[in-house]
């Protein structure tokens, strides 16, 4: 019997390769003689760079890079040279984890760090550099990424605009000619864990602002910046990054780089089952065991688990989701063939998390027990 186990990760508790090595331990328990396959899955969002890099044997290259706020932390990016591919997560430089909870707020926190990332990947030889885009503290379009790669936006004075997305408001001048030259070789991909495009009622402000701080007077500063930025780029390139689908992505990170480079934006699920060969894993696989922190209606947009049960439906291979929680909708819960809850009893989510890989081996312990019964054999 193989099983196939391909966790994303429990955001704040586990990293999926963590969350997959957890479940291997508790189905064994169970299923001791089982061929166990560990394929951890991302989105594209916090923890796609790890995904990836395990999976693909990278070179994990570290530097100090800038946080949201400017302060030094410790950046990294996967390197896989025969490729010349360089695979950034937006949240290791410009993550909403780097920030506390007072310090959250899109209209300072600037994705500067993140430039200097696709900068140093640059410098090494890229010819591909992998954005996930997922987990970003950011709402400011990119505009310190472009600057931290020596693009030029600068208020009617002439000055730097400020680091943020209060700073597009003031933006009268948009030249990123240095980063043609310096992007002209080099294939940018987004992978997206949204559909969201950056304006509008379901846009990058509206909707994942107040998620990284912002109040109703912020949102609607975002949004007029954003709107501006994006008018800039439609006067200056001809191309409309408005609406685009995903372009919400990294606070907007997403919509420029397809604007002024030319980027791919893609749904990151399929990127990643694509790049770690999951198609050809399914063959001869009994069941697949995916995780998630919570499923909800967002599971739907192609999250991690959703993107794992399509394709090994697809197949006709069931799928078991072992989540934190769900949502009673049926239409969350309808991709899976079962979902079983991690948490063993009603708890905080700070002990949830703290609790994440003992309950995660323990749910799985029982998953392992029901596969027993269900073959009416060992296993």
């Amino acid at each position: 019997m193989k099983l196939l186990i391909a966790p994303n990760a429990l955001k704040g508790s586990l990293s999926a390769p963590d969350a997959a090595e957890a479940i291997r331990e508790g189905v064994s328990r169970a299923c001791p003689n089982a061929e166990y396959r560990l394929l951890p899955v991302a989105d594209g969002g916090d923890g796609t760079a790890e995904v990836l890099g395990r999976a693909l044997g990278a070179e994990h290259v570290e530097l100090i890079v800038e946080d949201p706020l400017g302060r030094p932390v410790r950046g990294a990016f996967q390197w896989l040279a025969g490729t010349q591919t360089a695979v950034i997560d937006v949240a290791t430089a410009s993550g909403l984890r780097l920030l506390a909870v007072t310090q959250q707020n899109p209209l300072f926190s600037s994705s500067h760090g993140t430039g200097q990332l696709m900068h140093a990947a640059i410098e090494r030889g890229a010819r591909r550099i992998v954005l996930g885009a997922g987990g970003s503290a950011t709402v400011d379009g990119g505009a310190g990424l472009m600057q931290a790669l020596g693009a030029t936006l600068a208020d009617e004075d002439g000055a730097p605009v400020p680091r943020g997305g209060r700073g597009l408001l003031a933006l009268h001048r948009l030249d990123v000619t240095p980063l043609e030259r310096r992007l002209a070789n080099v294939e940018l991909v987004v992978l997206s864990d949204v559909k969201n495009p950056l304006l509008g009622a379901e846009g990058a402000a509206a909707v994942f602002g107040p998620q990284k701080g912002a109040d109703s007077s912020m949102v609607t500063d975002l949004e007029c910046g954003l709107s501006r930025l994006a008018d800039f780029i439609l006067c200056g390139k001809g191309v409309r990054i408005h609406d685009t689908p995903m372009g919400g992505a990294a606070g907007g990170i997403a919509a420029s780089l397809r604007g002024l480079f030319g980027a791919r934006l893609v749904p990151g699920i399929d990127w990643v089952l694509d790049a770690i060969d999951f198609d050809a894993e399914l063959d001869g696989a009994s069941w697949v065991i995916t995780a998630e922190g919570h499923l909800d209606s967002q599971t739907l947009s192609n999250k991690a688990p959703f993107g794992v049960a399509r394709r090994a439906r697809a197949r006709g291979v069931p799928v078991v989701a072992l989540c934190g929680g769900a949502d009673d909708d049926p239409a969350v819960l309808a991709p899976f063939d079962v979902v079983l809850p991690i948490c063993r009893r009603p708890v905080q989510i700070a002990d949830a998390l703290r609790l994440g890989r003992p309950w995660l081996v323990l749910a799985s312990e029982q998953l392992g027990r029901l596969i027993r019964v269900y073959r009416g054999t060992e296993c």
